[in-house]
């Protein structure tokens, strides 16, 4: 069921997933709709998570956001980033300067990340929460997969040094899996639903910014799921379900966003994900697990329900005979 309304304040607005913003003019929703969709959030009793622009937004509008209780997402360049609750990074910026106890976001190619992984790892220990998003995970060969897990690998290093200096460190690529015991997915078109600047829903940012590229053969029209005026009206919503996703559910790389943009470009269906996407989530999963069990080494450390299993096949339908 719905827990999160994202409202995208402008076009312009900081992508912080999979997607690639590339617009550049601005539009920034009506006041009108803004009001309305914060009335709609608070009579379905939604959290609201604002997705702001860069430049500063006027008066008004700021009065409007703060009259409910919400969370802001800004880039690392916005006014409003002393502000935040989340800051995004689009690719890795030197010299930048991390707040102590801050969460971040830090959307990365492939191979940036194989390049300032060094850099990026020192970061762990000042901040509350670092969540690393690939922009170009579709794209993962068999030699970048080695190449990840080695970087994960020197992550996991120094994710149990500050574990057993008694410190508390979250990166979702290995944190996020010794936690859980259940899915924890994105869930867009499921737990969160998206406004935009046209006034329409949209099952997350990314179906409303798609590009060309992007378009699927189905027209920008046809991604809109609903209005403010009409309501949602989401075509097969159960396929947005983990119950409905046939390979996810029988899953256990809990930490997986399971991203259901990345899902329908890739394979033209938003609950099957590609095969790179699996493979990736996997050796997260794995490289998780041999952290967990170094860290027990030290002493108690989570209930034992949350034990990993080290799998050596990375592609769920290797074992689809199984299910």
């Amino acid at each position: 069921m719905l827990q999160y309304l994202i409202i995208q304040l402008d076009d312009t607005s900081t992508s912080y997933c999979h997607y690639t913003n590339i617009r550049n003019e601005k539009r920034l929703i009506s006041l009108d709709d803004l009001r309305a969709g914060i009335l709609w959030a608070m009579k379905e009793n939604l959290m609201i998570q604002y997705v702001l622009p860069d430049y500063e937004l006027p008066a008004e509008y700021i009065e409007e956001m703060e009259s409910i209780d919400n969370s802001k997402i800004v880039s690392s360049h916005s006014t409003m980033i002393n502000n935040a609750d989340v800051i995004v990074l689009n690719g890795w910026e030197k010299g930048f300067t991390f707040r102590e106890n801050g969460i971040y976001v830090l959307r990365i190619t492939k191979d940036s990340l194989f390049a300032y992984s060094e850099e990026i790892k020192m970061v762990l220990p000042a901040v509350t929460r670092l969540n690393i998003v690939i922009t170009d995970v579709e794209t993962f060969t068999d030699a970048d997969c080695e190449t990840y897990k080695i970087v994960l690998e020197s992550f996991a290093k120094e994710v149990e040094k500050l574990y057993v200096a008694g410190k508390s460190p979250q990166l979702n690529l290995l944190t996020d899996r010794m936690m859980l015991d259940k899915m924890n997915n994105c869930n867009a078109g499921y737990e969160s639903i998206t406004l935009a600047p046209d006034g329409c829903f949209y099952v997350c940012p990314a179906f409303y910014l798609a590009n060309e590229d992007d378009d699927f053969g189905l027209g920008k029209s046809k991604y809109n799921v609903g209005n403010l005026i009409d309501g949602l009206d989401i075509k097969n919503p159960q396929l947005y379900r983990l119950d409905h996703a046939p390979i996810c559910r029988h899953c256990d790389a809990y930490q997986c966003k399971r991203c259901v943009w990345l899902n329908r470009k890739t394979t033209y269906e938003v609950n099957t994900p590609s095969r790179e996407q699996c493979v990736v989530a996997h050796i997260e999963r794995n490289v998780a697990a041999q952290l967990l069990t170094s860290i027990r080494t030290y002493g108690e450390f989570l209930p034992e329900r949350n034990g990993i299993e080290v799998l050596e096949c990375l592609d769920p339908f290797e074992k689809a005979n199984k299910w």
